[in-house]
């Protein structure tokens, strides 16, 4: 193997998996609004702040969560190769989010290697949860590795009868909203016509009836809070929090939601992610206060056994360039 200090480029393999890693991670939508450029030996991701959904995410805090998931996966991946690493983030408000860049030839961890192996199985688990108690051994590891200033709760019985209430609230606002309507219509579909992605799958959306799927239609069919808090006894419920609401610590939040998902999936469990609610500010200050959050509330994320076949196909477009945000799965 060469000396570290005689390698100055990125090869064309390591090219491929750093890639890979980040077109793999999850993005509000699908939208993947970020992009990797690879100079010389150094990796940078930037925020795409040309890929927005004024409705949904009008301050943009989703798609700095969705650059920390890019980022969690990215920095995986260098570790698998074989690099130690140094991450220098960017917290101001330019496109830049982070360089991760290599410091020395490291082997990885197991836990990096398993971590990175659940990359390719994550998805977004939009239906019911089989009805298997999940062990807290397996719920540890999942909420046990969070990043400076982001904290998660598990919720408890009490607690799911709260959110209960404020998901049916955010869901009869969500559904009235015309323009968030048109834009959630926008984003489904089989493949964009401008070339962007192919946005929120279709076998999966139609399956989101209900809201504690993240996914409110203008059809869907929204149960009271009792009915509601019923669905939500039988799974475990994980609310993260960021100390500081700004760009830091939403990326923060992403790089843990990101953790905490690989980390479920690697215990042979399944998991989705919950925003929109989050959007409605007087829900979201309700939620703080009722629940007693020491931090601002930044997404919702259900975990339990798969209650049905996990779709594992995906489709890419003949001769994109590997690096461009264009592979989009399920989110």
């Amino acid at each position: 193997m060469p000396n570290p200090r005689d390698e100055r480029m990125w090869s064309d393999g390591e090219i491929e998996v750093l890639a890979r890693a980040v077109l793999r991670a999850p993005s509000v939508h699908n939208i993947q609004p970020w992009s990797l450029a690879l100079p010389e030996l150094r990796a940078e991701l930037s925020e795409r702040t040309d890929l927005f959904l004024p409705e949904h995410d009008p301050t943009g805090r989703d798609r700095l969560i969705s650059c920390g998931a890019a980022l969690e996966n990215l920095v995986l991946a260098v570790r698998v190769l074989g690099w130690s690493t140094e991450v220098e983030m960017f917290p101001g408000h330019g496109a830049l989010v982070a360089v991760v860049t290599p410091s020395g030839r490291e082997p990885p961890a197991d836990s990096e290697l398993h971590a990175y192996a659940a990359i390719s199985r994550r998805r977004s688990h939009r239906r019911p949860f089989a009805e298997i108690p999940v062990a807290p051994s397996l719920l540890g590891p999942v909420i046990g590795q969070l990043p400076h200033g982001v904290g998660c709760r598990v919720l408890r019985t009490g607690d799911k009868d709260v959110l209960s209430v404020l998901l049916e609230q955010a869901a009869r606002t969500i559904q009235g909203r015309e323009g968030l309507q048109r834009e959630l219509e926008e984003w489904t579909g089989e493949w964009r016509p401008d070339g962007v992605g192919d946005g929120l799958v279709r076998p999966g959306y139609d399956k989101a009836g209900l809201p504690w799927a993240g996914l409110v239609r203008r059809t869907s069919l929204i149960p009271d809070a009792r009915t509601l808090a019923r669905r939500l006894a039988a799974e475990n419920v994980l609310i993260f929090w960021a100390k500081e609401d700004d760009r830091a610590g939403h990326v923060a939040t992403g790089v843990a939601m990101q953790r905490s998902w690989l980390a479920a999936v690697d215990g042979g469990l399944a998991a989705s992610v919950l925003t929109q609610l989050l959007h409605d500010e007087a829900v979201r200050k309700r939620m703080t206060a009722e629940l007693d959050l020491p931090g601002h509330p930044q997404l919702i994320m259900r975990i339990g056994y798969p209650g049905g076949p996990v779709r594992h196909a995906a489709r890419r477009r003949p001769g994109e360039i590997v690096w461009q945000p264009d592979d989009h799965r399920p989110c």
